[in-house]
C-alpha cells in the first residue's frame, strides 16, 4: 500500500506516538526522518530522509503525500527559516493538508519568544493554499518535573501566573485523531491545554505531595533569571526563549482553559496530579 500520509519527528515523543498509534489501526505512513537507523520499525511504515531547510531532500520525501504531520522543529536560532522553507518544500511536492504542531501563546508579539516562530509558520501555512489543522499545545505537563533544580527549587520570574500545561500523550492523541479524519478537521485551530491552569507555587505543591520531596518555587526577577542561567552559557536567543518561558506564564497569556482535548479525542485530558501518578 502506497502511504498518502507522511510524518516528522517519529524519533521524538509526539511524532513517535502518532506513528505508533496510526500503525496499530492499520494506516500507511512514511516516516520523514533524519537518520533511519533511528526510525522506529512499524507496520505498514516507509521511510524518507529529509530535514527541515533541505529544500530538495524535503520535495522528493513528500512527493505523493496528502496529508503531513508537520512537528515542530528543534530549538534552534534558524528554527524559523527551516519552517517556512519546509512548509514551501510540501506545497511544491503537492501536499493537500498540513497539520502543525503550533503553541498555544502563537501571536507575532508573544511573550515567549519561540511562539513568534510559531505564528510565522502558521501565517506561512495559512497562505500557502494548502489544507490545515493547527495544534497549539500548551506547555507539556512533562517538561514540569524537569524544572525543579537539585536543590528542589523552581526558579523563574513567573510571579502568580498560571499554565494550563497539555501532557504530550494528549497532544499526540489529538493528532492521530486528526490525521485518522483530516477532512473532518481542515481549516480547524485547536488550543490543546489540560483541565485545569496552575501557577508554579501550585505545580511545586503538588510535586512535593506525588514526589515526596520537598519542592518550592522562587520568583526571580528578570536580572536573576539571566543570571542564573548563564552556567550553560547560552547564546542570547537561547536565554531570551528560557526566561520568556516564564514571563509569558507570569504575563496571563498561557492561563485559559480549552476544552479542544475532550473535543477532538471523546476523553478529557490529564491534570498535573493524574500525569504524575501515571
Amino acid at each position: 500500500m502506497t502511504p498518502t500520509l507522511a510524518i516528522t519527528g517519529s524519533t521524538g515523543n509526539i511524532g513517535g506516538a502518532v506513528a505508533r498509534a496510526l500503525a496499530e489501526t492499520g494506516l500507511a505512513q512514511r516516516l520523514i526522518v533524519r537518520t533511519p537507523s533511528r526510525a522506529p520499525e512499524l507496520p505498514a511504515a516507509s521511510i524518507a530522509v529529509a530535514t527541515y531547510g533541505d529544500h530538495a531532500a524535503s520535495i522528493a520525501a513528500l512527493q505523493g503525500i496528502d496529508v503531513l504531520l508537520m512537528v515542530s522543529a528543534a530549538e534552534a536560532p534558524d528554527r524559523l527559516a527551516q519552517h517556512l522553507d519546509f512548509v514551501d518544500s510540501a506545497v511544491e511536492a503537492g501536499v493537500g493538508h498540513i497539520v502543525y504542531t503550533s503553541f498555544v501563546g502563537a501571536a507575532e508579539d508573544a511573550v515567549f519568544t519561540l511562539a513568534r516562530d510559531h505564528w510565522a509558520t502558521e501565517q506561512r501555512i495559512r497562505e500557502s493554499g494548502a489544507a490545515f489543522t493547527i495544534l497549539r499545545d500548551s506547555f507539556y505537563l512533562d517538561f514540569v518535573p524537569e524544572l525543579v533544580g537539585d536543590d528542589g527549587v523552581i526558579r523563574g520570574p513567573a510571579g502568580e501566573g498560571r499554565m494550563s500545561a497539555v501532557a504530550r500523550a494528549d497532544v499526540a492523541a489529538v493528532a492521530t485523531a486528526v490525521l485518522r479524519d483530516p477532512a473532518a478537521h481542515a481549516g480547524a485551530t485547536y488550543e490543546l491545554t489540560g483541565p485545569e491552569a496552575f501557577s508554579l507555587a501550585e505545580a511545586a505543591a503538588v510535586l512535593s505531595s506525588a514526589t515526596g520531596r520537598t519542592v518550592t518555587f522562587h520568583d526571580e526577577t528578570l536580572d536573576e533569571a539571566y543570571e542564573s542561567r548563564q552556567q550553560w552559557n547560552p547564546e542570547p536567543w537561547q536565554a531570551d526563549a528560557w526566561v520568556s518561558t516564564y514571563t509569558s506564564i507570569a504575563s496571563g497569556e498561557l492561563e485559559a482553559v480549552s476544552g479542544d482535548v475532550e473535543r477532538v479525542t471523546g476523553r478529557a485530558p490529564l491534570s498535573l496530579g493524574q500525569f504524575l501518578r501515571l
